[in-house]
């Protein structure tokens, strides 16, 4: 990967960006876009780069930027920060991390607090941890002065920075989905650099950790003629995962095409066919129904989109240490490009 395009992605990841302010990831990915693309973004928190031919056809490409989070319920007398899942947090994971708040005066450092393994009863040991069992530590000395700094509302994010693994790998908080808004953007700079005939527009779709809402509502602006989501999958080439009920998806094998009921079938079998014309890596992943990304709402919106799906394996999914391998996301981003020039053989 070029240095800029592995600089730009390690912004993505160390800006905090969970569902509902998606702002500062926002930013960094609009400052990419400036570079080569008409930018824009909307009220609801996302933001498109768009580049080709204006008029004619058009051709829009989903990655999520938003990031599961934690948001504040209350500030305790003692000064401890009570808190609830944004998105879908395990509570096993939450213990010992080191969490940013971000309030209206800068990001305050905590740390998730639980009672010592020392101190549990027998029969505390056996049962799983709850959410409710854990709080916020910010090294306040009292409500009034935690209260002082933290707000009832304000959103927290893993402190987990980006960090380099053997190879081509790395592992870091909100991989899902940056590395997707990451692959749309990087696609659409290697299209602008030999454009076909549609117009193609990347969009950095907010709040699909709770809602899906930034993608249906971009969708329902940009009435692209077809879509493509890109979003993570689960790897399953790490022990205690099943091939059976996943497939076969290995992290470095490159882009996953999801085939079946989620996804529309023609976009998916030019993807496929993409692919193996220009020799790019890529992998198949089976859907039985609803795909859980933005694909969901984008291929509803209005009278229908025709709207492919393509994944980026990642291991240990909605934890502060996924893992993807750089391959996969040049593979992703090639691919689209690609696809995206032989549109000019498809019919009206």
């Amino acid at each position: 990967m070029q240095k800029d395009s592995l600089a730009f992605l390690k912004s993505l990841l160390e800006a905090a960006g969970p569902s509902g302010d998606e702002r500062a990831p926002a930013a960094v990915w609009r400052e990419r876009a400036a570079g080569f693309a008409a930018v824009d973004h909307d009220h609801l928190g996302s933001s498109t780069a768009r580049v080709g031919p204006e008029g004619g056809r058009s051709l829009a490409l989903f990655g999520h930027i938003d990031e599961i989070g934690l948001a504040v319920m209350h500030v305790d007398d003692d000064g401890y920060v009570w808190f609830t899942n944004v998105g879908g947090w395990t509570p096993t994971v939450l213990i010992g991390q080191r969490i940013r708040i971000l309030t209206k005066d800068g990001p305050v450092i905590g740390v998730i607090g639980k009672k010592a393994t020392h101190l549990l009863t027998a029969e505390e040991r056996s049962k799983p941890v709850k959410l409710d069992e854990l709080w916020i530590d910010i090294g306040a000395g009292s409500g009034d002065e935690a209260r002082e700094r933290v707000r009832v509302g304000d959103l927290a994010v893993i402190e987990q920075p980006p960090v380099d693994l053997l190879g081509t790998r790395i592992a870091s908080r909100a991989l899902d989905n940056r590395s997707g808004a990451f692959s749309v953007l990087e696609a659409a700079r290697l299209y602008g650099e030999q454009p076909g005939s549609w117009s193609v527009t990347a969009v950095a779709s907010a709040r699909e950790e709770i809602t899906l809402g930034g993608a249906q509502t971009s969708a329902f602006r940009l009435r692209p003629d077809l879509a493509i989501a890109v979003d993570v999958t689960h790897a399953s080439d790490y022990p205690s995962v099943s091939k059976n009920q996943l497939g076969d998806i290995r992290l470095g094998r490159g882009a996953v095409i999801q085939r079946g009921s989620g996804v529309h079938v023609a976009v998916t079998e030019f993807l496929i066919e993409t692919a193996e014309a220009e020799e790019i890596p890529h992998q198949l992943e089976g859907s039985g129904g609803n795909t859980g990304t933005d694909a969901d709402v984008v291929h509803l919106t209005r009278a229908g989109i025709p709207t492919g799906l393509i994944s980026i394996p990642s291991r240990y999914m909605h934890s502060p240490c996924e893992v993807v391998d750089l391959a996969d996301l040049e593979s992703v981003a090639r691919l689209i490009a690609a696809a995206a020039r032989r549109l000019e053989d498809v019919p009206a």
